[in-house]
């Protein structure tokens, strides 16, 4: 092929600097996405390669400089992941995923969605009373979904936020273990208070849980009980029994909303036990209101390694 160039100009130099990155590491990461040599002078950047390719570098700069600010810096995970999802999708508009802010934690830290899985999520959670996120580990299921209770606790949508997974594998069987029932469940809840803690701060939390307005508990909990005005998340969902999951989905009051979040992948049951999680896909899927949400590895936003060993595992499961 004929390799060309041609230049595409950036008016906002600083904007042309962020884009580019610290010592245009991210200019070399688009390089070697998108095949093309790259070559940065002033406010222009000329694109060198074949014709197909610096069409599409051209559009995908274009686009990349309408997420990046004055302030911004696009780090490598978003860069990555913006041009691999362009690459897919051209028309797509990138500041559908990135603009709207969820929440502002107790830091003042403004918490938005990373990927377009999580935006599709977020919508489903809006949308959908009962909304299972199945994905890898650090897609954020869980993470988002508590962000979405404490925001409709803040706006007085619901009363109470309810928590819960299985403890010890699936089978919860905390007898062996030392000390009260509290410190024996504890382990096992412990990522869902670190998640609240980080989103409200430790001190608005713990007069949530001493009011009873947050509750954290092991799933053995919620038989019995009907669970209105509430949003409740039940974490870690792949360790249910289908018996379990049939009691969970049945608490449900008047105006509550479930989010059930999971990895199929990693499910500790014994091996004469069917996952809960996995059969209420072939269950519920045609039931009106209730969405599944899919997250792959695309969507982890955890160390960029994280990621790399998802996919390593991938590989090895494959040839198994």
């Amino acid at each position: 092929m004929v390799e060309t160039d041609r230049e595409v100009f950036i008016d906002n130099y600083q904007i042309m600097r962020n884009l580019l990155g610290k010592k245009d590491e991210n200019l070399k990461l688009i390089e070697k996405k998108l095949g093309v040599n790259l070559i940065a002078r002033g406010n222009s950047i000329k694109i060198i390669g074949e014709k197909d390719k610096i069409e599409q570098t051209e559009m995908i700069i274009s686009k990349l400089s309408g997420i990046t600010s004055d302030d911004k810096m696009l780090n490598k995970q978003e860069l990555k992941y913006s041009i691999e999802l362009l690459q897919k999708n051209p028309s797509i508009n990138l500041n559908d995923i990135y603009d709207e802010v969820l929440q502002v934690s107790f830091r003042g830290k403004k918490i938005k969605v990373k990927t377009m899985g999580q935006k599709l999520y977020i919508e489903a959670i809006k949308r959908s009373d009962i909304v299972f996120a199945i994905g890898p580990a650090g897609t954020g299921k869980t993470y988002l979904a508590m962000v979405m209770a404490v925001k409709a606790l803040l706006n007085k949508e619901i009363d109470r936020i309810i928590l819960t997974r299985p403890a010890i594998e699936a089978g919860e069987k905390l007898g062996f273990l030392p000390g009260d029932l509290q410190h024996k469940v504890d382990p096992y809840l412990r990522p869902l208070y670190d998640a609240l803690y980080d989103i409200l701060g430790v001190e608005k939390v713990n007069s949530y849980l001493e009011k009873d307005i947050i509750e954290v508990a092991p799933l053995a909990y919620m038989r019995g009980r009907t669970l209105e005005n509430s949003f409740i998340i039940l974490d870690e969902a792949q360790n249910t029994t289908p018996e379990q999951m049939k009691m969970f989905l049945t608490r449900m009051g008047f105006n509550s909303h479930a989010v059930i979040t999971g990895d199929i992948t990693q499910v500790d049951l014994p091996e004469n036990k069917s996952s809960g999680l996995k059969l209420v896909q072939e269950i519920l899927k045609d039931v009106e209101g209730i969405d599944f949400v899919y997250l792959t590895k695309d969507d982890v936003v955890r160390h960029k390694l994280v990621k790399d060993i998802i996919k390593a595992y991938e590989r090895y499961e494959s040839r198994k």
